[in-house]
């Protein structure tokens, strides 16, 4: 997992062939004015989400990993309380693995808990157990998915 600022973004381009797309195509955004909706990147291998959802405690979360994409979260605006457990760690799956959705599901709770605000991003490889929007009132969300 990394946390870092947008700004920041180009230090991490070199861990993946697509990051640089991926990150061209976030600070080509208006973040602040983001539609909800899906964008197409290229193709299958990059594209995003963007959401708006309540914010969640974590009991009411969804304790989540991806096998075949990495993803890439961006607070547009505000901020939104994540959580963290390295997937070696995690030893309750909620059901099989969905091969459509690309998720896991887990009833362990996470480790850690941080808070990503405005402009910044953190990155979730498969080996990262993440609990997203947490929080209080409306969380907006852009998820960037790399395929690996």
């Amino acid at each position: 997992m990394i946390i870092d600022s947008l700004q920041n973004a180009d230090k991490y381009i070199s861990l993946h062939p697509r990051f640089a797309k991926a990150f061209e195509f976030i600070k080509g955004l208006n973040l602040e004015a983001l539609e909800v909706g899906k964008y197409e990147i290229d193709g299958k291998d990059l594209h995003a989400g963007v959401s708006l959802k309540d914010g969640m405690k974590p009991e009411e979360g969804k304790f989540e990993a991806h096998e075949n994409y990495i993803d890439i979260q961006v607070c547009p605006t505000g901020k939104e309380t994540i959580g963290w457990k390295p997937k070696e760690k995690c030893v309750s799956p909620k059901g099989e693995y969905n091969a459509e959705k690309d998720v896991t599901f887990y009833s362990d709770a996470p480790d850690t808990f941080f808070e990503l605000t405005a402009g910044q991003f953190a990155i979730f490889y498969p080996n990262d157990v993440h609990i997203p929007n947490l929080g209080e009132g409306p969380i907006k969300k852009l998820v960037v998915k790399v395929k690996i």
